[in-house]
């Protein structure tokens, strides 16, 4: 029987980051664009980094993975831009 998807990490991209031994940063920063493209459009990414927080950083603190995805809590929200109809 397989495991459904974590709705916070569909590709197990996350998961399977902290499981790299002596992964660098540059490898977790292309791990995480990937995962933020794969995250479904309905799934908030700020309550997708809460979560994936919340379940790797108190077992792993000093991980690359965990200090981006607490930048990525911090960074500040593109506005959406607005288009104005056409005539």
């Amino acid at each position: 029987m397989q495991k459904a998807p974590d709705p916070h990490d569909p590709k197990g991209l996350i998961r399977e980051s902290y499981q790299i031994a002596g992964i660098s940063d540059g490898e977790c920063r292309s791990i995480l664009i990937d995962w933020a493209l794969s995250l479904p459009g309905d799934v908030p990414q700020d309550a997708a980094l809460a979560a994936l927080l919340d379940r790797f950083a108190p077992e792993a603190p000093d991980h690359p993975m965990t200090a981006l995805l607490r930048e990525g809590q911090r960074a500040p929200r593109p506005r959406r831009r607005r288009t104005r109809p056409r005539a």
